[in-house]
């Protein structure tokens, strides 16, 4: 049934998304294109409530939504009201934000542009310089830039992998980190107290320009990141001969790596790097692949092929923002395989690790860095080097924020960090992942392979068979809208109420519960608190026979995850107990997401 304006008007009992659809509509300080976007869709009372049953929701260091008109979209309304809460946040709490500045970065997606100089013109209204890039570029070197800037904050637009219906914003604290839970709740109760849009203020570009409060950045900080990217480098030397002619293909999947990564490599000697044509420049449409995700092998055909033609062994992908990287390597059998995001971080990690053991350089005090969800062959590998590792939840801001803790305010030196969903950082100038730093450590570790005659099948083979044959897996399930957002916390709910002593043959030896710190023994017992400090809504099931799975809601996406891992004496053994375990796991998780 259509539901018409003029006759809502009076209507007491109207729903409150309706009121918010009314207000957009009807109100002033609205665009005519936003008016007419939703009067298009005046009869659809489900599409209304999706685009007005809350506001879109500033998460532990930003938003992330479909654009459109709406509360619940992104939009120059919505990035405008949570960057108007940021500026407030960022005077009350620090004297001088307002000498320091934002600096704002952006990728190639649809209305990246309109929301970054929508950014700037709104933090130079508050009295702030605001910096902004002239033009796409990666995530790690907006971080990076926060610092070198000296700034108070940071912006990046950007919704990472995502879809091109998407797009978002991340807040970047003064230490060119993601805000930390603490900072995000600040930004939140400035946002909240912001009021109605029409109390954002902004100010024209021209003028911006003419008070010295638009400054337009670029090469300065790109040379400057780029050396210090360069400065990682474990084994130029020893490569130098075979990078020359060593052949690598790299595809940016439309996005902002192309030119930073490129320079790096043809900076270090890489003369032979091709470049997957299809997919070289920008595109907001993302209209090579179904989805622009490193993690997928479907993101790879282009390449692939052209790996087939050109004789290649080695493929490396970026995400659209750069902070995510794909590999695939020729395996002995002569196929294209795409590696798993913890088989690239292990392979960096053992990497590293004895370039610097074989060079001298580990010390007492280093230390490496991975999430909960991620491998359990991590832990093996850094202990063989004698390096501590650390844990922290998922989310790059925590692999950084002990960073922060230990290497640059405790005296201890950071080698690496990693999470299983193709994160990477090495170094700490950046305090993101980085898969321009990721790039030039796989290329160089496949260039020092084949100077040995050998390939990344010889590397990874050398692990399984050092470590045994740790096999991980990850599912994700997809629920979009109210009704998705649900379910899935409906299914964590029914997890932490019915105490599962069992999935399948696969017994419970200890739970984990991350939000409510508990320890569960046998999936019922509590065994004590965690000690875990805080809260992250995550359980952790440790099975008798040591596999484990992990079941945690996105921080940013509409999405469930569930992850495992097991280990075999041998490959055969591995897959197949990860096949069983993962179907009685996942039995159980479907049902209560009403999926079965």
């Amino acid at each position: 049934m259509a539901i018409t304006i003029a006759m809502s008007m009076g209507d007491t009992m109207a729903p409150q998304y309706m009121e918010a659809y009314r207000q957009w509509l009807l109100g002033d300080g609205f665009d005519q294109r936003t008016k007419d976007e939703l009067k298009a869709i005046e009869g659809d009372e489900r599409e209304i409530e999706e685009r007005f049953y809350r506001e879109l929701a500033f998460g532990t260091g930003g938003l992330r939504g479909i654009i459109g008109a709406g509360t619940n979209r992104m939009n120059v309304y919505t990035v405008g009201k949570v960057t108007q809460g940021l500026c407030d946040s960022l005077l009350a709490g620090s004297p001088d934000a307002a000498g320091r500045g934002v600096v704002i970065a952006r990728d190639p997606r649809f209305m990246s542009e309109e929301f970054a100089l929508e950014c700037a013109l709104i933090v130079a209204a508050n009295g702030m310089k605001a910096y902004l890039f002239d033009g796409i570029r990666p995530t790690p070197v907006l971080s990076f830039a926060v610092r070198h800037l000296k700034c108070a904050a940071g912006i990046m637009i950007t919704a990472s992998h995502n879809p091109s219906k998407y797009n978002g914003y991340k807040a970047y604290g003064p230490d060119g980190a993601q805000m930390s839970v603490e900072d995000s709740e600040r930004v939140i109760d400035y946002t909240e107290r912001v009021g109605g849009y029409g109390a954002i203020r902004r100010m024209d570009r021209g003028e911006a320009e003419r008070r010295g409060l638009l400054e337009v950045v670029g090469k300065g900080v790109d040379d400057a990141y780029v050396a210090l990217v360069r400065g990682l480098s474990l084994r130029l030397g020893q490569i130098k001969d075979v990078a020359r002619n060593f052949k690598i293909i790299y595809t940016p999947l439309h996005g902002t790596g192309n030119v930073l990564v490129r320079r790096v490599l043809a900076e270090n000697g890489y003369e032979s790097v091709l470049v997957v044509p299809e997919q070289e420049l920008p595109d907001p449409n993302f209209s090579t692949v179904e989805s622009p995700n490193p993690e997928n092998r479907s993101a790879f055909d282009l390449a692939i092929r052209l790996a087939g033609r050109e004789d290649v062994d080695i493929i490396i992908g970026t995400d659209p923002d750069c902070d995510r990287l794909g590999v695939v390597f020729r395996d002995f059998g002569g196929e294209y395989v795409v590696l798993t995001g913890n088989q690239i971080g292990c392979l960096l990690m053992e990497y590293i690790l004895e370039a610097r053991r074989d060079a001298g350089e580990l010390r007492d005090g280093d230390f490496v860095v991975k999430t909960i969800v991620t491998t359990k062959l991590a832990n093996m590998i850094a202990d063989s080097f004698g390096v501590e590792m650390r844990e922290v939840f998922t989310g790059f801001k925590y692999i950084c924020g002990l960073v922060k803790e230990l290497d640059e305010l405790g005296g201890r030196r950071f080698l690496y960090g990693f999470e299983e969903s193709n994160g990477y950082l090495a170094g700490s100038f950046v305090r993101d992942k980085d898969a321009v730093i990721a790039s030039m450590l796989v290329a160089e570790m496949a260039a020092w392979r084949r100077s040995r005659n050998q390939t990344l099948a010889d590397a990874l083979g050398e692990i399984y068979e050092k470590y045994g044959y740790t096999m991980d897996d990850a599912i994700s399930y997809t629920l979009e809208g109210k009704e998705g957002l649900g379910r899935i916390a409906g299914a964590m709910d029914a997890l932490r109420r019915e105490r599962p002593s069992a999935f399948g043959s696969f017994a419970v030896r200890t739970c984990k519960d991350y939000l409510t710190q508990e320890v569960l023994s046998g999936g019922r017992t509590p065994a004590g608190g965690t000690a875990m400090g805080e809260t992250s809504n995550v359980l952790h099931y440790i099975m008798e026979d040591g596999s484990c799975y992990l079941v945690r809601p996105s921080g940013t996406e509409p999405k469930i995850k569930v992850y495992f891992g097991v280990t075999d004496r041998t490959r055969d053994g591995a897959a197949e107990l990860l096949r069983r375990f993962e179907g009685d796991v996942t039995a159980v998780i479907k049902g209560h997401l009403g999926l079965s």
